[in-house]
């Protein structure tokens, strides 16, 4: 047994810096060793923050003021060349900034009457074929996917039909996207539905709902045909839906994981191996899984139709970290096992996972 716990992953704290204001987000520079931190200053304005990863230190290199506080943001929808990046905040602007030049977004739209909890961008960075565009979700029951070179309008908008009531959006993505045509959008509220929008058709390809509020979801990869989908919820549960075969009436096949008792903030897959994925839990907790895929991953049922089969999930390994809730994640696209979190104590950490070669 010793042996085998020689070989796990280990989960290293490298450098840590504390902060002045409430984190919500922070996300790595696509090929650099700098990261942005992002949120909300005592005062009520917004603030985004870039730092340098310098040795064990993190040196900040610049601090942006903005009018309202900044809850999410994404690179996923610009060139390597840009690197631009895109927030959403309090007020529900959907904002594009040049961080050479932050005083004035290059992209500017009211996309919502209230906050946007949620933002994804494909498209860019190499990532997913087809129009770099950006999802945004929030607290108005609307879902809203926009393309930066169209001003003003979005390119879909998915929101409750007549009669339904409206409900808080808490966490989107993008996926599918592996040509010029395919792409959805999933997600998840707060009252436990899952809504899987098909983009290309224009149409509500699935939904389901897990019982609990939706905290995030994620593809396990954006620009593959889909594989995999994490679902975190508000009570310390996760799902793994296997999104390769969609049952006509069972929907897609499904495993699911008490983590803790705590809220699930956030998943974020390996960017270099898309069955290991980390959840942040409520408690200031990490924990790092591996999905097993089943021996095979369809079967018929009685009339003849495929359904999927799920696999399972085992715990690589977590560690605690604060006794806040870490509420978000990031790992660096570049650099294997090197890792972002940000938590309610205020504190931006800076890990390595060790060893995740050898599970």
């Amino acid at each position: 047994a010793m042996a085998a716990g020689l070989e796990r992953p280990q989960v290293v704290s490298h450098a840590q810096q504390a902060l002045s204001y409430t984190l919500f987000d922070c996300k790595w520079v696509p090929r650099s060793a700098r990261l942005l931190c992002l949120g909300s200053a005592a005062r009520g304005s917004g603030l985004l923050q870039l730092y340098e990863l310098r040795g064990g230190r993190l040196v900040l290199l610049r601090e942006i003021e903005k009018a309202k506080p900044l809850k999410c943001g994404t690179f996923g929808a610009t060139s390597l060349q840009q690197r631009y990046f895109a927030t959403g905040d309090f007020g529900g602007n959907l904002n594009i900034w040049n961080l050479e030049a932050p005083e004035i977004p290059v992209y500017s739209v009211k996309g919502h009457k209230e906050i946007i909890n949620s933002i994804d961008g494909v498209g860019g960075l190499g990532i997913g074929e087809g129009a770099p565009e950006i999802v945004t979700g929030s607290r108005d029951g609307t879902v809203k996917v926009w393309d930066p070179r169209q001003k003003d309008t979005p390119v879909a908008n998915m929101e409750p039909v007549q009669g339904e009531s409206k409900r808080d959006c808490w966490t989107v993505a993008f996926g599918n996207a592996y040509n010029q045509e395919e792409r959805v959008v999933c997600a998840g509220y707060d009252n436990g539905d899952i809504k899987l929008f098909d983009l290309k058709t224009m149409s509500l390809r699935w939904e389901t709902n897990i019982k609990n509020g939706v905290c995030s979801v994620e593809f396990d990869r954006k620009d593959v045909n889909m594989n995999k989908l994490v679902a975190t919820s508000l009570e310390g549960k996760f799902h793994v839906f296997d999104m390769r075969t969609q049952h006509p009436t069972k929907g897609f096949a499904s495993v699911s994981e008490k983590a803790q008792k705590s809220t699930i903030w956030q998943v974020r897959h390996l960017p270099q191996n898309r069955d290991i994925f980390m959840t942040s839990g409520g408690a200031g907790s990490l924990h790092l899984w591996k999905y097993e895929y089943p021996a095979q991953r369809s079967k018929k049922d009685s009339e003849g139709a495929e359904m999927g089969v799920a696999g399972s999930v085992s715990l690589l390994q977590n560690v605690t970290l604060s006794t806040q809730p870490i509420s978000s994640l990031d790992w660096s696209p570049d650099k294997k096992g090197l890792c972002v979190c940000g938590a309610f104590d205020q504190t931006v950490r800076v890990l390595i996972v060790t060893k995740l070669n050898k599970v």
